[in-house]
């Protein structure tokens, strides 16, 4: 098997997580800004060369698709043509930022951590959400 990477991709910032190469754990990898993502994507996949790269697809909580799913896609769309050798998947993030802020909120970390922070752990929940799928 080979590792897969996860992206929680924001108009601001966009977490990375990463999976061990077994797919079995889930870790962090960072947050990136709008404007150097795309570099620290183009290292990434370098370095651990993932086959699948999990987006988390904005869906509105009723469902149906928003302006922000409908950039993802435009930008998946540009992603799977230039790396064409890596399979690209869209799974559903709703919630996966409620779920960090609340995670990072028990651990108790402050609100300026938080911020940086919030991201990358969203990216984590998407990657383990596709993983466990992957084993059902």
């Amino acid at each position: 098997m080979s590792r897969v990477l996860a992206l929680d991709i924001g108009t601001v910032r966009t977490g990375a997580a990463i999976s061990d190469p077994t797919r079995t754990i889930a870790q962090g990898l960072g947050v990136w800004s709008a404007e150097s993502w795309r570099e620290e994507l183009d290292e990434c996949l370098r370095k651990y060369e993932p086959e699948v790269v999990v987006v988390g697809l904005p869906v509105r909580t009723d469902g149906k698709t928003s302006e922000a799913a409908e950039r993802v896609r435009d930008v998946v769309s540009e992603l799977s043509a230039k790396y064409q050798e890596r399979e690209f998947v869209m799974w559903d993030e709703r919630f996966t930022t409620v779920i960090a802020q609340r995670a990072l909120l028990d651990a108790d970390v402050s609100r300026k951590k938080r911020r940086k922070t919030v991201d990358k752990i969203a990216a984590v929940v998407i990657l383990e959400d596709w993983l466990e799928s992957q084993r059902a």
